[in-house]
């Protein structure tokens, strides 16, 4: 059996994943450092209709605690049934945890959240299932049972036994979630425990302090109300001693909480990019107030050579017309003196229409020149903000906007929470630029039928225009086509090629962004 392993790399807050790179990881008045730690963990595919067992072992943080599951993979679901000892109560990492989570975390770094661990004489047991078919386990102390992200607090991770059976093939993933979950900047009192209230008590608590102190109450108050609603009514049940209703009430108020502070942080987000935006948009007026008043300058300045060059061809004249008067006798040679004046006068205005169409040609130039500058300013400031988002490149098509197939079900065209979200922060991009032009094109692998494909990838690409449109989108702004696996990007006959062929990629063009810049950007890990 070949290893598989997902490169994890952690920003930690606290104190190292493993004891690998640095163990000082306190001062002597026991205040915690960060470190930076590097390092992978084992992650399985488990067949389908298969039984086996794996692992636990504790990692730097709590090195005595161990654990085992069993694995069982059937009709596309993976259930596993898992027992753990030696777990230490969790509020010895910091204030703000209370309770234990096991995660399941894909070959793409996305981390999905099993189930929490009741821990009682430090031991715990969970019975849980998951779709996902290839996964690694770790298990992270949490400030409640309903996060949405780990935390950087890793106690537990799997380990692959001898006898554990999956089929397994090599990956490099990021796991870069996990700062998401870090709370240690909250700065949050320690509760101190108390058997006369349920451990979900505590955790309803934690939860709505937690979203109060992201500021929920400002970016998500409906969500954020419900949740002290909720708490409210828990802490009532426990105060009239009706112990059986607190847990439901308390669960009731964690979840709206979690459900505040991602709304919060989304909302946060939302807020920079458009203080991003509102930036530029004054940069670029700026600009162009300079511009005009430059052109204006230039306008003033050969108006006022005209006038000196009229007054000069007036006062030509005036002496030719006085020196007739006076030389009354000599008519000829008067005569021939206004012909000349008058001929220096033609002469000059023709010199001067030259001048002016060389002006007028200069400034043409200059307008197209930046044109063309603002094009291609517009054109890297959406390609970073972009790759911000979703992995973008830019090409002679336009921007290449890389939807990967992760973030649909397999086999489907209904888009996950975490496309949506994305192409909802690329919608509210796009919007503010309505000469935008979109091709959104669905690619597929060679696996399967030739019509399957192809209509696989048009659903695909139907669906994340329809989404778009529901964003706001002109509808007549965008063009959806399906191009089954006839243009792959990878080599088909490898599963990670495969992965890199299933996609539905966005062109971005149009007039107002011009052409191409230079090489396409990495998305920031």
């Amino acid at each position: 059996m070949k290893q598989l392993t997902l490169a994890v790399a952690l920003s930690l807050c606290s104190l190292p994943l493993l004891g690998a790179q640095n163990s000082n990881t306190q001062t002597q008045s026991g205040s915690l450092i960060n470190i930076r730690v590097s390092r992978t963990t084992q992650a399985v595919n488990y067949r389908d209709r298969t039984s086996t067992k794996i692992d636990f072992q504790g990692t730097a943080l709590m090195a005595r605690s161990q654990g085992e599951a069993r694995v069982d993979a059937r009709d596309g679901r993976v259930a596993v049934k898992a027992e753990f000892s030696d777990l230490q109560q969790a509020t010895s990492f910091g204030s703000a945890y209370l309770t234990y989570v096991l995660w399941a975390i894909s070959p793409e770094g996305r981390a999905a959240n099993l189930g929490e661990l009741f821990v009682e004489n430090g031991k715990a047991k969970i019975e849980v299932t998951t779709r996902l078919q290839t996964f690694g386990m770790i298990v992270t102390a949490e400030p409640y049972f309903a996060v949405t992200y780990p935390s950087d607090i890793v106690v537990m991770e799997n380990i692959v036994r001898k006898d554990t059976k999956g089929a397994v093939t090599a990956v490099d993933a990021k796991f870069d979630l996990m700062q998401r979950g870090a709370y240690d900047h909250l700065d949050l009192t320690a509760y101190t425990l108390s058997n006369r209230a349920p451990l979900s008590l505590y955790e309803a608590r934690n939860a709505v302090r937690i979203a109060e102190a992201e500021g929920a109450a400002k970016y998500a108050p409906e969500a954020f109300a419900k949740a002290q609603s909720a708490l409210a009514r828990a802490e009532d049940y426990q105060l009239r001693k009706q112990n059986k209703a607190v847990p439901t009430a308390a669960r009731d108020a964690v979840q709206a909480a979690e459900d505040a502070r991602s709304l919060t942080v989304k909302r946060r987000e939302d807020e920079r990019i458009a203080a991003e935006q509102q930036a530029a948009n004054d940069a670029t007026a700026r600009a162009q107030a300079e511009q005009a008043s430059e052109t204006e300058r230039r306008h003033e300045a050969d108006r006022q050579r005209l006038q000196a060059e009229l007054a000069a061809a007036n006062e030509a004249k005036a002496r030719a017309e006085a020196d007739a008067q006076r030389q009354a006798a000599n008519a000829a040679a008067a005569k021939s003196a206004q012909q000349a004046a008058l001929a220096a006068q033609q002469a000059a205005a023709a010199n001067q229409q030259a001048t002016d169409a060389q002006a007028q040609a200069a400034q043409a130039q200059a307008a197209a020149a930046q044109a063309e500058k603002d094009k291609q300013e517009l054109r890297a400031r959406l390609l970073d903000q972009f790759n911000r988002i979703l992995e973008t490149k830019d090409t002679d098509r336009g921007l290449v906007v890389n939807v990967g197939d992760v973030l649909f079900d397999t086999a489907r065209y209904t888009l996950r929470p975490p496309a949506r979200e994305a192409l909802a922060r690329f919608a509210g991009i796009v919007l503010n630029y309505p000469a935008l032009r979109l091709t959104i094109e669905g690619h597929t692998d060679s696996t399967g039928s030739a019509d399957f494909n192809q209509k696989l990838s048009e659903q695909r690409a139907a669906s994340v225009r329809d989404f778009l449109a529901q964003q706001g989108l002109a509808v007549d702004s965008m063009t959806a086509v399906g191009l089954g696996p006839a243009m792959p990007v990878a080599d088909n006959a490898t599963a990670a090629g495969r992965q890199k062929n299933r996609r539905v990629e966005i062109i971005v063009s149009g007039e107002v962004i011009g052409t191409k810049i230079g090489p396409s950007v990495a998305p920031p890990q």
